[in-house]
């Protein structure tokens, strides 16, 4: 197991701490009701360290990010972001990942901590124009400072002007008297905030400042158990739950990510998808009944026949009722659809709706 730079600083916060994509990860300090309310009312930090990031530079770089993504990166400019994926050559998903433009030949991947090889590998495979890559995954930690209260808490650390930037676009500049922190209008959570990423050796110093400047604000330290709930909550895909090596962009309602502009890996076949339309659909659903959807149990229709699986499933802290997210056929996906989620052998009754769940 790998530690996060702020491994101890966790523990010393009574965090409770567990495995989670091979590091050691804090999943909750005070509760994940408690942690929720903070991010959705006022601001928390989560340490989400272990999230992999890739430097690509040359001449290349663009190309190969054509190549292996699913947006369209040519419409980035300097300081600015895009969600994209990188498709397989069967249909599925290597991977979901953030795409930052820090100049015209230069790129910063961020990856899911749990794929951090395997999209190294795979993005190095069809580096065929001799793209200079470099992985600094080791090297960086990442605070997501999430919240309505988030820029007035971190405005008097930097000269940034927090509150005046767009949604996806970052800036580097100093921040608690470091320089080159990259400062990113992004996080998972759906409350607004920012994500900053620096030097480990950086992480104690920056940590204890945001929560000097926060402390008014109400700030809070927040594991990742509420940063779930959180992006369940807006209907945000989790790799290896909802997505993954077998789920399409396009069943995966992932089409506003995928252009075919252009040409990348498996393209033609997601194109005729798109097309032709897909024989099952990501959706999300509340219970009418009472239970908790859980990952992995059966969606069935009122006769008991099998027409889908729980991807994601909780009880919403903010909403105060149990949400889920799955796979279904698609004559079962048309909002307000009735569906039914089998519990502990029983069949319970919830309906489809969109996100985000509100």
């Amino acid at each position: 197991m790998k530690n996060v730079a702020l491994n101890d600083v966790h523990i010393s916060l009574g965090a409770k701490m567990v495995p989670f994509a091979g590091f050691n990860m804090p999943v909750q300090y005070s509760g994940i009701n408690v942690e929720h309310e903070t991010v959705r009312k006022d601001v928390g930090v989560f340490d989400v360290s272990h999230m992999g990031e890739f430097i690509l530079k040359g001449e290349g770089a663009l190309d190969l990010i054509q190549r292996v993504s699913s947006n369209d990166a040519s419409k980035l400019f300097d300081g600015k972001i895009q969600y994209s994926c990188l498709p397989n050559e069967t249909g599925g998903i290597v991977d979901d990942l953030l795409v930052y433009r820090i100049d015209e030949k230069t790129y910063m991947l961020v990856v899911n901590a749990s794929n951090i090889e395997k999209d190294w590998d795979w993005i190095s495979s069809h580096n065929t124009g001799g793209v200079e890559m470099k992985n600094i995954s080791d090297q960086t930690s990442l605070l997501a400072v999430q919240g309505p209260k988030a820029a007035a808490a971190l405005q008097s650390l930097t000269d940034v002007d927090l509150a005046a930037m767009e949604y996806y676009t970052f800036k580097k500049g100093a921040f608690a008297g470091v320089e080159n922190v990259l400062i990113s209008a992004t996080g998972y959570t759906g409350a607004g905030g920012f994500e900053l990423y620096f030097e480990n050796k950086h992480a104690k110093h920056i940590w204890d400042e945001i929560f000097k400047a926060g402390e008014k604000f109400g700030i809070k330290p927040i594991g990742l158990a509420a940063r779930d709930t959180l992006r369940l909550e807006m209907g945000f895909c989790l790799y290896g739950n909802d997505i993954d090596d077998t789920t399409s962009p396009i069943e995966a309602g992932l089409g506003w990510v995928t252009k075919f502009t252009k040409n990348f890996v498996n393209s033609e076949n997601l194109a005729a998808q798109k097309q032709e339309g897909v024989s099952r659909k990501l959706v999300g659903f509340e219970m009418i009944d009472r239970g908790i959807p859980r990952h992995d149990y059966e969606i069935v229709d009122v006769n008991g026949n099998v027409i889908g699986k729980v991807t994601s499933g909780t009880q919403a802290p903010s909403l105060q009722k149990a949400i889920g997210m799955g796979y279904v056929a698609k004559e079962f996906s048309k909002e307000a659809t009735e569906i039914y989620i089998k519990i502990r052998d029983n069949n319970v009754k919830a309906r489809v709706v969109k996100f985000p769940f509100k």
